[in-house]
């Protein structure tokens, strides 16, 4: 009987296959459940003496596990020869796997603000990229005449001027405003679009988000702490700010907002012009007359609004020295921002 085993064990191994008929002929001669050789010695077993069973049983399942692996050998190797032949591929083999993408840096920036602002209470409001004159100008205490519309050179739909392409997001807190209930604590990110020329710090179309609160007895006091917190969330605990006044047309007093970026290494000194601070935002109370057009009493109510460019947040947090690299789509660049989350 163990001579059996051995011849058998000589037989598969030398078994050639010339078609995947052959591999399945293989498979009934030796492991086929009725007349398969190898199954007809484990009907046998029964008749080996005792003393026998041990080695014969071992040998026998050690057969039997070398013929399906021949099996499979064969398989494999009919297989490979189809398909350096030329034969129709096997569907069954994996697909190529795909590069995994990454975040773009200015949504990074954008998710990980509204994260820090949603904690306090702040919801998200969206709005249209194409807006009227009352919601991106008038409502905003700019009226038609008003010499700050210069300040922003717009795109305008050619066949209908009272219409242009968004250039703040601001337009989006004037909705919020009409069809809300106060008190109001809603952030605004979006794109936003200005007809000026191209360059490492300038482009027609980029993002902003901009922030308002309005409830009874806000004060300047409570906009100082929350861009504080902010900042500190953002940039890091020990991080501080300075407001210099500056001028707004919908707030009133307005201010810049500053963040002490250090003087540590030469690049802090040319991004900050050898005085340490950086300009990151723009803030104040909301005027008066902002919440009268949008039937909000300003006798009652008051407000703080404030406003930031993602470009800029997310130039200075990944150390980017040119903005037009966010839109060129280079997956040189994009790449360097894999597993960000």
């Amino acid at each position: 009987m163990l001579e059996k085993v051995d011849e058998l064990h000589k037989e598969i191994a030398d078994y050639q296959v010339k078609s995947i008929e052959d591999v399945e002929s293989f498979r009934i001669h030796f492991l086929g459940a009725k007349n398969g050789l190898v199954s007809a010695l484990f009907n046998e077993f029964k008749n080996v003496p005792n003393d026998q069973k041990k080695v014969f049983g071992q040998k026998l399942n050690a057969l039997k596990k070398f013929a399906n692996e021949r099996l499979q050998e064969l398989k494999n190797s009919f297989e490979e020869q189809q398909i350096l032949q030329g034969s129709p591929e096997d569907l069954t083999l994996p697909g190529i796997a795909l590069p995994l993408g990454s975040r773009h840096p200015i949504s990074l920036v954008k998710n990980e603000i509204v994260s820090i602002f949603k904690k306090i209470g702040f919801s998200i409001s969206e709005g249209n990229e194409i807006e009227d004159d009352w919601h991106n100008f008038t409502a905003l205490n700019l009226p038609e005449e008003h010499p700050a519309r210069d300040m922003q050179d717009t795109f305008f739909v050619q066949t209908n001027p009272d219409w242009m392409l968004r250039t703040h997001t601001s337009s989006v807190q004037i909705r919020h405003m009409e069809k809300t209930e106060v008190p109001i604590r809603t952030i605004s990110p979006g794109r936003v679009f200005r007809n000026e020329a191209i360059s490492a710090r300038a482009h027609c179309i980029f993002h902003q988000i901009e922030g308002l609160y309005i409830d009874e007895n806000v004060s300047f006091a409570d906009l100082k702490q929350t861009l504080l917190y902010f900042v500190q969330e953002f940039f890091g605990k020990e991080s501080r700010i300075r407001l210099r006044p500056s001028y707004f047309p919908f707030t009133e007093p307005s201010a810049e907002v500053d963040v002490y970026w250090g003087l540590e290494t030469e690049a802090d000194y040319r991004i900050t012009k050898g005085t340490g601070w950086l300009e990151i935002m723009g803030c104040g109370m909301v005027d008066p007359n902002v919440l009268k057009n949008v039937n909000i009493d300003p006798e009652k109510y008051s407000g703080f609004a404030f406003g930031m460019g993602l470009e800029r947040i997310a130039m200075l947090k990944y150390q980017i020295d040119d903005l037009r690299k966010f839109f060129e789509n280079d997956t040189r660049f994009l790449e360097q921002f894999k597993g960000a989350f």
